[in-house]
């Protein structure tokens, strides 16, 4: 059986009428953008894109277009209802017709765009990075900073060239209190994709010399809404909660905080809005000193007048206790001479019988001295009496056995040997 073959183009050409014949109707879609271009018609090419949220893998994939015409009113409606560029990046839900090309084949036909959506997405995306800060334990110690009384010596981060800081600037130097601060600006882009990484160093300058400033104020005016995207980021957001110099931002959105004015110490609408916040922060300084000026020019001339009238009541009451304090104290002095009269002596009397005790211990003992020394010549003369030396020169003599005196003869045996002294030396005999 033969068959007719088809060209490429009779192929596409059914597969586009298949398509049309069985998907005729408008369908709302969920996707991701992952490229918008537009062109010099005013056409916009889109990419959409379905990732796994486990793995981040690619799911699906589709080209898209939306018509120059629709397009014109789509992308300003999508900016201002999310105040959100119209970028790649971002999650959409779109009408959209499907529809094959014999040429650029499968694509998707956008006709509008729902942008509450994205709102929720971005919402999402707000409350997992101020999460992530909350679980860190930094998302409010920029709000825990105290703001200096006298806030002068303000850091701006600023676009050189924005509406804003020019007003933000004339309101300070025109301010009907006649307050002076002094404003250094550290340019930064804020708009587009450079947001995050400018402001960040802007951040980094201002902290090299971070004693020099009260506050940092953060201002962006006559930029689009759909440009605040930078400012909801968790790299920037982080640094402004840890930055050691409370920040103030004014960045001029209106509807919904973006992350850094949800970590910042204050949170205003426009610059003009900042301007005024720190003048009245500096006229509730200035009140306060002006409360404690007039307590000093009027409270603390009537208190040194109480204490004067105190002092002189003191001062009249002096003499009296004065006298009665010298009284006292010769009462005091009499009593105390009396006291050591007496004393004394009884001193005398005690340290004049102790010297007569000594006289007569004197005497008892010269006394028992002459007794002992008379006593011990007795005694001197009875023990030379006795001594052995003394009765062997008179003719007697002393038996020794085995070095000890023999004085009973029946402790002598037959062959014992015993040694015999005399005056002058001695003999040695054995017992028959």
């Amino acid at each position: 059986m033969e068959h007719t073959p088809l060209s490429l183009y009779e192929l596409n050409a059914l597969v586009r009428q298949s398509v049309r014949l069985s998907m005729p109707d408008a369908y709302w879609v969920q996707a991701e953008l992952s490229d918008v271009r537009t062109n010099y018609s005013g056409h916009c090419y889109l990419e959409f894109v379905q990732k796994d949220p486990k793995s981040n893998a690619l799911l699906a994939k589709a080209r898209g277009i939306v018509w120059s015409n629709v397009f014109r009113e789509l992308k300003p409606y999508f900016e201002r209802e999310t105040g959100q560029a119209f970028v790649a990046g971002l999650k959409v839900l779109v009408r959209v017709t499907v529809d094959f090309h014999e040429l650029y084949g499968y694509s998707l036909t956008v006709s509008d765009i729902d942008p509450t959506y994205t709102l929720g997405d971005m919402a999402k995306r707000r409350r997992e990075i101020l999460q992530r800060l909350e679980e860190e334990g930094v998302l409010t110690l920029n709000k825990e900073l105290e703001l200096p009384e006298l806030t002068q010596r303000i850091a701006v981060i600023s676009s050189p060239t924005a509406a804003g800081y020019g007003d933000f600037c004339d309101q300070l130097e025109r301010n009907a209190f006649g307050f002076v601060f002094y404003t250094k600006l550290f340019p930064a882009v804020m708009q587009g994709e450079q947001v995050e990484a400018s402001i960040i160093r802007a951040l980094n300058r201002i902290n090299a010399g971070h004693g020099r400033w009260d506050v940092v104020v953060i201002i962006r005016g006559g930029g689009a809404t759909s440009d605040l995207s930078g400012f909801d980021t968790y790299e920037l957001a982080t640094n402004c909660a840890q930055f050691p110099i409370p920040i103030i931002t004014g960045i001029g959105h209106e509807r919904d905080d973006t992350v850094i004015d949800k970590v910042a110490h204050t949170r205003v609408k426009t610059p003009t809005a900042a301007a005024e916040f720190l003048i009245n922060h500096l006229r509730k300084t200035a009140d306060r000193l002006e409360t404690y000026a007039s307590f000093f020019y009027q409270e603390v001339p009537e208190w040194l007048g109480q204490q004067k009238e105190r002092l002189e009541r003191w001062v009249a009451r002096i003499p009296a206790r004065v006298q009665m304090r010298i009284q006292n104290e010769g009462f005091r002095q009499e009593r105390l001479v009396k006291r050591v009269h007496l004393a004394w002596q009884a001193r005398m009397m005690r340290e004049t019988y102790r010297l007569q005790l000594d006289g007569r211990l004197n005497v008892a003992l010269q006394s028992r001295l002459q007794r002992e020394g008379g006593r011990l010549q007795l005694l001197e003369q009875q023990v030379r009496a006795a001594s052995p030396e003394l009765l062997l020169q008179k003719g007697y003599s002393i038996t020794l056995k085995n070095g000890k005196a023999v004085t009973d003869a029946s402790a002598l045996h037959p062959g014992d040997e015993v040694v015999t002294r005399v005056a002058k030396g001695e003999f040695k005999s054995k017992v028959l």
